[in-house]
């Protein structure tokens, strides 16, 4: 199972970007934390970060050309403004799900791309993407 996690703008700087709405935990805390997870759960995970919009719709056709099963995002600094990956989403033929550390809607935050995916998980800080990796595998495999 191939799944990917595309991180959007500003995704490269947690741990150091308002930690009190991202807390401390580091990009690579997080990725190191998902991806064994990801072993755990018999996966494969490639993780991409990216601060242009253009490089994750790349990314994602490139994925899906390599035979992508699944996809993780979280279209962060893309959020409110990001029609071209949300264009990219309606295209693709595997399950997304859009991921936010923060309650964006208690933050008065709408998602551009949130109507492409399967489901949104949002508020719980990393726990977010550890939720979404389980949901996406769940899923993949039938179970829900």
């Amino acid at each position: 199972m191939k799944l990917l996690l595309v991180q959007g703008a500003n995704m490269e700087w947690l741990g150091k970007r308002q930690p009190e709405l991202y807390g401390t935990t580091t990009a690579a805390e997080l990725d190191a934390l998902l991806l064994s997870q990801a072993r755990a759960l018999g996966v494969d995970l490639e993780i991409v970060y990216t601060n242009v919009e253009g490089e994750a719709v790349s990314a994602i056709y490139r994925a899906m050309r390599a035979g992508l099963d699944g996809l993780l995002f979280n279209p962060a600094g893309f959020l409110h403004a990001g029609y071209g990956l949300r264009d990219c989403l309606r295209s693709i033929d595997v399950p997304a799900i859009e991921i936010h550390m923060t309650n964006i809607e208690k933050r008065g935050f709408g998602s551009i791309t949130a109507e492409a995916a399967v489901g949104s998980i949002a508020g719980f800080g990393v726990d977010s993407y550890r939720l979404a990796l389980d949901a996406m595998v769940q899923r993949l495999r039938g179970k829900r």
